[in-house]
């Protein structure tokens, strides 16, 4: 039936390895797989917090089992957030702190390593679970999940977006003297040069990336962020003045410039801010050069134009970062998003993809496999170097969704992937080639273990977006 199903997408003159037409990655921000899903699909089910029952017999997954709950080999035990408990500190979450955390494999060192600086250090072991991250127990119940997914390489945010894109991290040139990067590569957070919203040290990137093999295929294309479109222009420089208060109460920046990737790139940059000339344009060449604000995605896509390859990021209040964003924060974004997604005619061909750029340094039991040695001084254990430096690779464990009407339903895959997966995904249903030199996405993992493409009709959940449970 899956080899009917691609034949007919042939046959309709789709250039396509598979029936899908239209793919949107929802990229949020700093959560490990265990921070979420560490006791699915078992909740607690405390008094006054929306109720998570698991569908009867729905998988387990590689989660934290009553030995690691009660006698962790960290300095402290893992231990349940309430849903009351929705806003934390941000943990620590470099390069060489992650690989410290590690501790060669015995994933021990969180505590010292990756906790947070400003808080109790025994934060970085908490989790959350079916009764707090709701929607995203509900959605991994009625689509698919991987429990095997992993951050292309150790670090934070800069790194994770940019792997994402392009599966390659060297090539950076420092406009100035930056610390994220060594010999070339970037392994921390620094803005976009780019981008005439980036201040601090800023870092611009030579090769490709997905956009490009995008434009030179001709698929249309889209980063769209919570914040992009500017308050203003000053000297022809725009201003990302817009601000939002999240549910803690704390007014926050939409904006964050080290959170698009595209921006690195002079290729697919947008420094100015330039709004499209006109709706048509959205997805195509044009001033905005395929970067956009999240507003320009639903006026492209409700009008029928939705892109073909779509990539949506919160603005900050809704991202999920610890220390200024929380999974109530964002459960309203995802879910909202998701269900417009589900009532658009492009549903019946699109599929979803709901991750992350970093664990946060949150602890996760799993070590990741290491198919990228890295041995510079900021590496630990991490072998002789091949390659480019500052690659160690695989990362933390994330959590990865495909949520889609084609997803293999209470499905979880265990097949071994990375951030760089989804690009291969891409990259192959447009039959665009490979970003080359040295990129991850040669050696990624495959994503179509998710999907069963002979299946048919139009699954939907609509979830509410405050409680995570279906809409009755």
């Amino acid at each position: 039936m899956k080899k009917i199903a691609l034949m007919l997408a042939f046959c309709h003159g789709l250039a396509h390895a598979s029936p899908v037409r239209h793919v949107v990655v929802i990229f949020q921000e700093n959560v490990s797989f265990d921070h979420y899903f560490a006791t699915y699909p078992k909740a607690r089910n405390a008094p006054g917090e929306p109720p998570f029952h698991a569908l009867k017999n729905t998988p387990s997954v590689n989660g934290l089992n009553e030995f690691l709950l009660e006698h962790n080999p960290n300095s402290a035990n893992p231990f349940r957030f309430s849903r009351e408990e929705f806003s934390t500190c941000d943990m620590g979450h470099e390069y060489a702190a992650e690989e410290l955390a590690f501790d060669a494999g015995l994933m021990d060192k969180f505590v010292e390593y990756t906790s947070s600086r400003h808080c109790d250090p025994k934060m970085v072991m908490g989790y959350y679970d079916g009764n707090t991250v709701t929607a995203l127990w509900n959605y991994a119940q009625h689509f698919a999940m991987s429990d095997n997914y992993f951050g292309t390489t150790f670090g934070p945010s800069t790194p994770g977006a940019i792997n994402l894109v392009s599966g390659q991290t060297h090539g950076a040139k420092p406009e100035n003297l930056a610390d994220a990067t060594h010999e070339g590569t970037v392994y921390g957070d620094a803005d976009p040069a780019f981008d005439d919203c980036a201040h601090g040290e800023k870092i611009a990137l030579s090769g490709k990336n997905v956009g490009d093999l995008l434009n030179s295929n001709g698929v249309t294309w889209g980063w769209f962020q919570g914040g992009f479109r500017p308050t203003g222009h000053v000297g022809g420089k725009a201003s990302c003045g817009a601000k939002s208060r999240n549910l803690s109460g704390k007014i926050i920046p939409d904006y964050s410039p080290h959170h698009e990737p595209f921006q690195y790139y002079a290729s697919t940059s947008n420094p100015h801010h330039l709004a499209p000339a006109s709706m048509l344009e959205i997805g195509h060449a044009g001033p905005a050069n395929h970067q956009y604000d999240l507003k320009d995605f639903w006026t492209a896509a409700e009008s029928g134009h939705l892109p073909e390859v779509s990539f949506l990021k919160a603005k900050m209040a809704e991202d999920g970062h610890a220390g200024y964003s929380g999974p109530l924060d964002e459960q309203r974004f995802i879910v909202g998003t998701l269900n417009r997604l589900q009532r658009l005619p492009e549903w019946k061909d699109m599929v979803v993809f709901v991750t992350y750029d970093d664990s946060d340094g949150w602890y996760d039991h799993a070590m990741s496999p290491i198919v990228n040695h890295s041995g510079t001084s900021l590496d630990a254990n991490c072998g002789k170097t091949k390659g480019y430096a500052v690659r160690c690779g695989y990362g933390p464990r994330l959590p990865l969704l495909a949520i889609s009407p084609w997803s293999k339903s209470n499905y979880v895959s265990h097949t071994i992937s990375d951030q760089s997966s989804v690009l291969r995904f891409i990259e192959d249903n447009w039959a665009l080639g490979r970003i080359g030199n040295d990129s991850f996405d040669e050696k990624a993992g495959s994503l179509m273990d998710l999907f069963d493409f002979s299946r048919t009709g139009k699954d939907q959940l609509i979830l509410d977006p405050s409680t995570g449970l279906a809409e009755k």
